[in-house]
């Protein structure tokens, strides 16, 4: 087998999606495949997310193997988003991963899900020090990094992601709901809805009730989609250059499931044109909570001299960022 250093199996479950991914030391990525749990009706059951999680982990594990073309026993470290996320879930991830561990005799290390989103970004775009804008179902961050990761603006109540998703429930749209309202808004126009920044912060649960009430006045749901996609992006993108003003940045990438809306990147990409700021968006694959960025982040961590032992894999559902241990940042 040809030479690729260390080899890091890592496991995402931090809700609704279960990723498996395999990266070596070089930061190639061998393999990296999901199977997201789809809610029968309504939100994220956790409890089904977990019992999902359990029934498909042991075959996606193998699948991983057979798709990076090594042995299970080729694996050097096993890698598991420790928070945060929904406790069950992350209950179910860290077992996998304990066990693995202990069978394979192999370090494990628990990675924060936000960070590893980041660094899966910087890898992969080859950004050097990007602010971060981190838009997902649980979460939207701005985040930079200075002397360890540091969150200079988020949500106040629920993530964007889990705005669009709960609007679409109600508006009777499948599940994922946010590329369906990326669609439906192309033909849509603008009808006006609360705009919500209070300094680097943002609230997202009063818009997606008047996005409700204005559907439920008649409004057409191809107006209400456009309205909605267009306040709540306009939002971020505004706190963000708020930050790149601040900081002075002079690099910006976009991370998190929410970033693969192309309406989304347009105004990042646009609004960095006209500031004179370098963008980076990550490919589709890497942007949603996925393995191979919790499997690179373990890479990361391990090869800065940070070790676990197993009582040191608790989750953490509140796991945040400028919580992290960073150092091969120094």
């Amino acid at each position: 087998m040809e030479e690729i250093g260390l080899l890091c199996l890592g496991i995402e479950g931090t809700a609704e999606k279960l990723g498996v991914g395999i990266v070596d030391s070089r930061g190639v990525i061998r393999a990296n495949i999901g199977k997201p749990y789809t809610p029968r009706g309504g939100g994220i059951h956790p409890r089904e997310a977990a019992q999902h999680h359990s029934e498909h982990i042991a075959k996606l594990v193998e699948e991983a193997v057979q798709k990076a073309d090594i042995q299970l026993s080729d694996i050097g470290l096993i890698a598991f988003s420790q928070g945060p996320g929904l406790g069950p879930c992350l209950r179910v991830v860290a077992t996998a991963a304990r066990t693995l561990s202990q069978l394979l005799e192999v370090p494990i290390i628990g990675v924060n899900h936000c960070v590893a989103h980041v660094e899966i970004g910087r890898l992969v775009t080859r950004a050097k020090n990007p602010i971060s804008l981190y838009a997902s179902g649980g979460n939207t961050q701005i985040i930079i990094y200075d002397e360890g990761y540091r969150v200079v603006g988020e949500t106040l109540d629920i993530g964007v992601g889990n705005c669009l998703d709960k609007f679409a429930r109600h508006a009777g749209l499948k599940h994922p709901g946010g590329p369906i309202i990326e669609e439906l808004a192309k033909r849509g126009k603008h009808r006006p809805l609360p705009y919500v920044v209070k300094g680097m912060n943002l609230s997202f649960s009063g818009i997606y009730t008047a996005a409700k009430t204005l559907l439920e006045s008649g409004a057409p749901l191809e107006d209400v989609c456009f309205s909605l996609q267009e306040t709540v992006f306009s939002m971020m993108i505004e706190v963000l250059e708020r930050a790149i003003s601040h900081f002075r940045c002079d690099e910006a990438m976009l991370c998190g499931g929410v970033a693969a809306n192309r309406r989304f990147q347009e105004m990042f990409l646009q609004m960095l044109e006209d500031r004179g700021c370098k963008g980076f968006i990550p490919p589709d694959d890497v942007l949603g909570d996925n393995g191979a960025m919790i499997a690179w982040n373990g890479i990361l961590a391990h090869g800065a001299g940070l070790r676990m032992s197993l009582e040191e894999t608790v989750v953490r559902q509140r796991y945040r960022v400028d919580e992290v241990e960073t150092p091969w940042r120094c």
